[in-house]
């Protein structure tokens, strides 16, 4: 069991990912990505890439780079590959905290973020650490000690929007407030709109908090399906064009496909408490007339 990264590592870490946030952001190049994202972190930044680019294939050179602030690094100790640590710093972006997991599959590879969240000061959890101050890693399987299984917790958050049925969600915009909003948007006038949520296969990451908890960033997917009504055509968003399939026609069918990141707070098993999702980001990789 040995530290993940030193703290000098992992702040020339946070570095270079601001450093390639910042380039393939000016450029606005999606090719850039992998070299300081991965999972599905790459996944939601290349899909907004890509689409600004459609809009302004010359680059985005007013781009305000991202700067970083009095920064922290959460490291557990863990045994062989792959390894990952929590950085969280203050960012010149509404002077909010970033939370960056970052991960790498080899003592050869690059550090890169996997999974990005935002939230409040008074949300961010105490971390159990050691008399050295590093972490504790949480098994994704059964001897997490947890509510829900970090490996369990894609498919039960994506069933759980589908069905409204689990029952182990606490109350909130990300949870029922969603599922209502979703029923709301369902029927409008010559337009329905269906959903299914998916789990996705990106390793979730879990960090003991002091209470028995974890905080475990987890990714998933949803699909939709928009029709309207016979004789209308829908109008592909501007902003869409850059993850259009295949091509543009006028169509009443239209699907859609959205990968989503959360980051939320699991309570022990014992306390017999609800997860909380902390944050969500998402984006639309592709959409598809049909």
């Amino acid at each position: 069991m040995l530290p993940a990264v030193s703290k000098a590592d992992g702040a020339t870490a946070l570095q270079q990912f601001a450093d390639g946030f910042n380039a393939a952001n000016r450029k606005l190049d999606p090719t850039m990505n992998p070299a300081f994202e991965a999972g599905s972190l790459l996944a939601i930044d290349q899909a907004g890439l890509k689409a600004a680019r459609a809009l302004t294939p010359q680059g985005n050179p007013s781009f305000v780079p991202l700067a970083f602030t009095d920064a922290h690094f959460t490291v557990p100790k863990q045994a062989g590959w792959p390894k990952y640590f929590l950085a969280d710093a203050v960012s010149n972006r509404k002077n909010t905290r970033w939370f960056l997991v970052f991960g790498r599959d080899g003592a050869d590879a690059k550090w890169r973020a996997v999974y990005l969240a935002t939230f409040a000061a008074k949300d961010v959890p105490q971390f159990r650490t050691d008399r050295d101050g590093y972490a504790e890693a949480v098994p994704a399987g059964g001897a997490s000690g947890l509510t829900v299984d970090p490996g369990t917790l894609s498919r039960t958050y994506a069933d759980y929007l589908n069905t409204g049925k689990g029952g182990v969600f606490a109350s909130g915009p990300e949870t029922d407030g969603w599922r209502a909003e979703r029923a709301k948007a369902a029927l409008q006038p010559g337009a329905r709109i269906q959903w299914e949520d998916q789990a996705a296969d990106f390793p979730p990451v879990s960090l003991r908090t002091k209470d028995g908890g974890a905080l475990v960033f987890f990714a998933t997917y949803y699909h939709q399906r928009k029709t309207v009504a016979q004789g209308s055509t829908i109008q592909v968003p501007e902003g869409l064009r850059g993850i259009l399939e295949g091509p543009r026609k006028k169509t009443d069918k239209m699907a859609f496909t959205t990968i989503s990141g959360q980051a939320v707070k699991v309570p022990a098993k014992e306390s017999g408490g609800k997860v909380t999702v902390l944050n969500r980001i998402e984006a639309k990789t592709s959409a598809k007339a049909l």
